[in-house]
């Protein structure tokens, strides 16, 4: 993946109505207190195509959830995200029918596990691949950490309720890779890499290599390694970016999935079958068995992007498939990111197929036989359009809070009055641990609100929110000082340049309250004194910069809890 950096689609997401108010409430007190923050989401696509009783929405995870991974010890899945500069990282789900899901926590959650300090938000972890291994009855999480000289890593455990080992770095280069665990107790790992030196035949041509592994010392078997695949399914076709290579074994064959022709709009996953691990290795007659890439360009509720597969066998013995795809908005640009998709898989001949994955992806699916849809309820996390409060009372925080390349904690407290923020003096636009807190953007149509303490010394000082694609792209809303004024300041990050679009001298006499609107490309940015009527400031603004086709990378956009000591931003 790390290859496609520059290579994406220029798509987005639906059509985005954003709404987010910040109210300050000035009480003389220098400390940044959140005392509460709510979200709701809106989207037409919901609306338009309610939920019948035996029925749930796939994306199953919303917002910025990419090349999920996916594996089972009995009926308990285990399901795991890229998270790239974000920290804790690895978000990892749970679920008995692959319907209903719970964060319970995050693979990489301590300094010693995750090295980000100084990484772009698109460096730090890619593509993890979770596997149960029931040779030794261990979970294994494997992945490639592009950040602190880790490089392929993995760590492991017995129960992932309970938290993972810190990382065991693997001599082997690439990235991408996946450990297979076969039922005669011999492991193996499978990656992407380049082809060996001096026989690259085209820019995106890569190669899948796989290993013997030691489990009883967790390395590669050196001088094991061997290419199974060359280019792609039809190297003559010069196909690009193989990648994200799984290994199953069903009914005594082998079978390789991958995903081919990058992660913007010719992304495709591809099938191969074997008798052995080590191959040779039969392409599928039909491949692609996933994609999105061969409709029109403007189709009604567009998802895109679609690949980078993941396989379990669920309930009733039923496969099904986790993969990555996108949303685009009006001009075609991505927002939320690349989100978690489920999909059926039909493996009632030689080769798995997605079951409609090479038709226009629906919004709706059919649930498995037996199983109830609590989306919401019961600590289940919620699907379609929800509503998501915090209060900030409880001494941990929701898991679907982050930071950025370092723990929140270095920067947080829960008081009484709610969520104290100790600002760092490195502001949003420096690549190092910034004091933001982020929760990611789930929807098109949304609106989010936020209650804040604050009161800036110096023009150093300011707190806000921030609109934050990454440390080049993004907007800042937020409060500061100059002289002896208070000001609101509305600035724009592209690229290496940053400009104020607007900023108004305010009274501290009363509540401030800030709102932020968009709808598709269209933002817009206002200010409340009374709570009532809003001022806008600075017109309406475009949001591709939010978009990963702007900005590249490989994240979503994310709202930001921000504040800092280092302020550059001047009225």
């Amino acid at each position: 993946m790390k290859q496609n950096l520059f290579n994406l689609g220029f798509f987005g997401n639906k059509t985005t109505v954003l709404a987010t108010t910040v109210l300050l409430s000035v009480s003389g007190l220098s400390a940044q207190t959140f005392s509460n923050f709510s979200y709701r989401g809106n989207d037409a696509i919901y609306t338009k195509n309610p939920l019948k009783a035996d029925e749930f929405y796939s994306p199953i995870l919303q917002g910025c959830y990419p090349d999920p991974s996916i594996t089972k010890k009995g009926n308990d899945y285990y399901l795991v995200n890229s998270s790239f500069a974000m920290f804790p990282g690895v978000p990892i789900f749970h679920s008995n029918d692959l319907v209903n899901w719970k964060q319970i926590g995050h693979v990489l959650d301590r300094p010693s596990q995750l090295k980000v300090e100084s990484a772009g938000i698109s460096a730090g972890i890619y593509a993890p691949d979770i596997k149960y291994n029931k040779n030794n009855d261990t979970f294994y999480m494997i992945t490639t950490q592009f950040a602190g000289g880790m490089g392929n890593m993995v760590v492991k455990t017995k129960d992932p309720m309970k938290g993972w080992s810190d990382p065991i770095k693997l001599q082997f280069d690439g990235i991408d890779p996946s450990l297979f665990f076969d039922d005669n107790g011999k492991a193996y790992v499978v990656h992407n890499d380049a082809p060996d030196k001096g026989k690259e035949l085209y820019s995106g041509h890569r190669v899948i290599k796989i290993w013997d592994y030691d489990v009883e010392n967790d390395k590669v078997i050196p001088g094991s390694d061997k290419i199974i695949v060359d280019g792609g399914i039809d190297i003559t076709q010069k196909p690009i970016w193989i990648e994200g290579p799984h290994i199953y074994k069903k009914d005594g064959r082998y079978y390789l999935m991958c995903a081919e022709g990058g992660t913007g709009d010719w992304h495709s996953e591809v099938i191969l079958v074997s008798d052995s691990p080590k191959g040779p290795f039969k392409p599928a007659p039909n491949n692609p068995i996933l994609t999105q890439r061969y409709f029109v360009k403007d189709r009604k509720d567009k998802v895109d992007w679609a690949g980078h597969a993941d396989l379990v066998e669920g309930p009733n013995g039923k496969y099904y498939g986790v993969f990555l795809a996108v949303r685009p908005n009006d001009k075609l640009r991505v927002n939320t990111g690349r989100e978690t998709f489920i999909l059926p898989i039909d493996w009632s001949g030689e080769f798995p197929i997605f079951e409609n994955g090479l038709i226009p992806l629906q919004p709706k699916l059919k649930m498995p036989a037996g199983v109830q849809n609590q989306t919401g309820q019961n600590g289940f996390l919620p699907n379609g359009n929800f509503t998501f409060t915090e209060n900030f009372k409880n001494e941990k925080l929701d898991m679907r809070w982050i930071g950025l390349r370092g723990p929140r904690e270095n920067f947080i407290s829960i008081a009484k009055e709610g969520l104290k923020v100790k600002p760092f003096s490195s502001n949003i636009k420096a690549m190092a641990p910034t004091s933001t807190l982020f929760y990611r953007q789930q929807h098109a149509t949304f609106e989010a609100t936020t209650t804040l303490q604050y009161k800036p010394k110096s023009e150093k000082d300011l707190a806000g929110i921030v609109c934050y694609q990454n440390e080049k792209f993004h907007y800042v809303l937020g409060l500061t000082k100059k002289a002896n004024d208070f000001y609101i300041v509305l600035e724009r990050t592209e690229g290496e340049t940053s400009k104020v679009i607007a900023s108004e001298k305010i009274s501290l006499g009363k509540d401030v309250q800030f709102k932020v609107e968009a709808k598709g490309d269209a933002y817009s940015f206002s200010y409340s004194l009374d709570g009532k009527s809003f001022k806008n400031l600075g017109g309406t603004v475009s949001g591709a910069i939010l978009s990963t086709d702007v900005a590249k990378g490989f994240t979503g956009s994310m709202i930001g809890l921000y504040s800092t000591s280092g302020n550059d931003i001047q009225p």
